[in-house]
């Protein structure tokens, strides 16, 4: 793979963190919900999507339309889970179909749409030579929102506080997905979606971890890929597939 193909995916995959001001105040227990307007209702809809990778169909016509709460897509691998999220994060281009972001046309208006998303995506490690701290301050200039003090509570709340000064090559897996957790809450996201968002945390953090989603599927779509059955159940997740969002002959 070309230099150049390398520096477009990492530019294309910071984008997707990109999100508008957070403008609420901070919540007891983590950061607060935003307010609800007439539109949350239809958050996230993904129309008649379809991806291939040669001659291998992973899916085609996947249509669903996701209202606040928390989903987890539990099932084996080489579904399409993370082609999905990927596709939905705009770090995958689809083959067929497009995605809605709070009424957003991923297609059609990608920068709107990704301002209204964040996304944890599977490999953590798309900026080795950043440290924790540096990719919160770079997140939150590009939101043009402050690194407050709701976040920074999230990220002790999450144990990261003290390995924030760590490049992300001299992370560990888990430290590195708790730095792009705590980016997801930067900004005001109508859409959350992480792929295997609970992988090498500690327990103290998967517990965190539950209680931020709980807080967040309250007035947003968090949509994430799981084989973590505590997580799914403390969280209150629906439980789909990818084959489950195919329409269904009527």
């Amino acid at each position: 793979m070309s230099f150049n193909v390398i520096m477009l995916r990492k530019v294309f995959f910071f984008q997707s963190i990109v999100n508008p001001p957070f403008r609420d105040k901070p919540f007891r227990t983590g950061l607060a919900p935003r307010p609800i307007h007439a539109y949350t209702s239809r958050m996230l809809r993904i129309d008649q999507l379809g991806k291939r990778y040669g001659d291998h169909l992973v899916f085609q016509g996947l249509t669903r339309t996701f209202t606040p709460g928390c989903v987890a897509l539990c099932e084996e691998e080489s579904t399409g889970k993370s082609s999905l999220l990927g596709i939905i994060a705009g770090v995958i281009a689809p083959d067929a179909g497009d995605v809605r972001i709070d009424g957003h046309s991923l297609i059609h208006a990608p920068r709107q749409a990704k301002a209204r998303l964040a996304y944890v995506p599977d490999d953590c490690l798309a900026f080795p030579e950043q440290t924790g701290r540096g990719l919160l301050e770079h997140v939150a200039r590009e939101k043009n929102v402050p690194l407050d003090d709701a976040v920074l509570n999230l990220a002790c709340r999450l144990g990261l506080e003290p390995h924030l000064h760590k490049r992300f090559e001299q992370m560990s897996t888990g430290t590195r997905r708790k730095v792009f957790l705590t980016a997801a809450a930067l900004g005001d996201p109508a859409v959350v979606v992480a792929d295997g968002p609970s992988n090498g945390l500690d327990t103290q953090a998967r517990i965190v971890l539950a209680e931020q989603f709980s807080i967040w599927a309250r007035d947003r779509v968090v949509l994430f890929a799981s084989y973590d059955a505590e997580l799914v159940r403390a969280c209150g997740a629906t439980v789909t597939t990818v084959a489950a969002l195919r329409p269904q002959p009527g």
